[in-house]
């Protein structure tokens, strides 16, 4: 049973210091390379450097999604229980940092296999944990603009990373991005750190209701069983998987089909610039959904479900590198708004419950199942059919996952919460 202290101030008139508010800036900035891991730049890595087939590059990216999604749903509970949350974000951090340096150090399948476990465990705390810390430090009624704020920054972030890794790639080695996401790692571990304790009520962080809202579900089914009895939050797990089964394997296909017959150089560049593109996309468009996001969640969600069926039939439409890069816009638009929406949709369905990170959690579970999958799918595709077929495969079923955002998943977003 979880102590529950009283709160620093009451819940709807949460003040945190500016201070946090600043650090908490930094480590969305920082986190913006460590929560993906190394993600397509291994991926060329394990092709140009140690020319690895497609198929057993899939596998290989696999394996961090299948970490993920072990340890997903564990991280989610832990973090609606414990009140140290800066120290196993810290522990996080520093975990991705040696298995970074350690993959470049001795890149052999066990060390590079294994080093994408221990990333896969560490990457599942990040997502509720830091969800968790801004719900704590700034309650319900400014989650939507601070959010937003997140996941701008975050972008902003990524696109700073990725001109880092296209520099290093392209002036000194492909191996130098290990090291680029090791020092990432320990500067997001500072930022967090700097955080005030007092500044984050882990009561509200649970996403316990403001107001009063807790105490009024006493005969409520409690913990999986409130989860599982949810139908809105079933339907829109089941889109989140097949989203990201449909987004997950798209920009791994894009660097590696970029990748071919260059050198890793140019190729760390391209990669840079699909990155950069897209980054730079959601920079404002994240900024803009959280503003827009109190008229609405679904109307806005169903636009970055709709970009992505359009983005794997586009790929196959063309071989120019530029344009191909340029189509990367389209990503940027379909993430930017995901990213700022699946949270508050979560904090929707679970206000009041004390569920907000272990549902967080389990939908990331599911969604980590779906991403993890998806590579070693395509790359089978790929294998035996060509990059065409893997993309016009994944854009199916990313209409799919818009059919079921469409007719399944309910606006969260109700009058009384404006």
């Amino acid at each position: 049973m979880l102590n529950t202290p009283v709160s620093p101030a009451p819940a709807e008139t949460r003040q945190p210091a500016t201070a946090s508010l600043r650090a908490l800036d930094w480590a969305n900035f920082f986190l913006a390379d460590v929560r993906d891991g190394l993600g397509p730049y291994l991926a060329i890595y394990l092709l140009t450097t140690l020319h690895w087939t497609p198929e057993g590059i899939g596998i290989a990216m696999s394996v961090m999604g299948i970490a993920t999604v072990v340890a997903q749903t564990p991280a989610g509970a832990l973090v609606d229980r414990t009140r140290k949350k800066r120290v196993f974000s810290v522990i996080a951090s520093l975990l991705i940092a040696t298995a970074s340096l350690l993959t470049i150090s001795f890149p052999v399948q066990g060390v590079i296999v294994g080093g994408q476990v221990a990333m896969g465990v560490a990457a599942a705390w990040f997502g509720p944990a830091i969800a968790a810390i801004t719900l704590g430090m700034v309650g319900h009624k400014k989650l939507d603009s601070r959010i937003g704020r997140n996941e701008t920054i975050n972008h902003a972030g990524n696109v700073f990373s990725a001109l880092m890794a296209g520099i290093i790639g392209y002036y000194i080695s492909t191996s130098g991005i290990f090291v680029l996401l090791a020092v990432m790692s320990v500067l997001s571990s500072i930022s967090i750190w700097r955080i005030r304790e007092e500044d984050i009520d882990h009561d509200l962080a649970r996403g316990d209701g403001e107001e009063g809202d807790a105490a009024d579900n006493g005969d409520k089914p409690s913990g999986f069983r409130a989860i599982l009895k949810n139908k809105a939050i079933l339907f829109f797990a089941l889109a989140c998987v097949l989203f990201h089964f449909a987004n997950a394997a798209m920009l791994p296909l894009l660097g590696q089909r970029l990748a071919k017959g260059i050198d890793a150089g140019t190729s760390s560049v391209y990669m840079s610039a699909c990155i950069i593109v897209a980054q730079i996309v959601m920079v404002p468009v994240s900024n803009l959904t959280g503003r827009f996001a109190p008229g609405g969640r679904k109307r806005l969600l169903l636009i970055a479900f709709a970009v992505l069926p359009i983005r794997g039939v586009l790929y196959t439409m063309t071989t120019d590198p530029t344009l191909l890069v340029a189509i990367q816009i389209l990503d940027g638009v379909g993430a930017g708004i995901f990213g700022v929406l699946s949270i508050l949709i979560v904090s929707d369905l679970t206000k009041g419950s004390g569920l907000f990170n272990t549902t967080q959690g389990a939908i990331a579970t599911a969604v980590g199942l779906g991403s993890s999958l998806s590579n070693a799918f395509a790359g089978g595709i790929v294998q035996r059919s060509g990059y065409n077929s893997a993309f016009l495969v994944l854009a199916s079923i990313a209409v799919a996952a818009l059919a079921v955002l469409w007719f399944f998943v309910p606006e969260t977003r109700t009058k009384a919460d404006a």
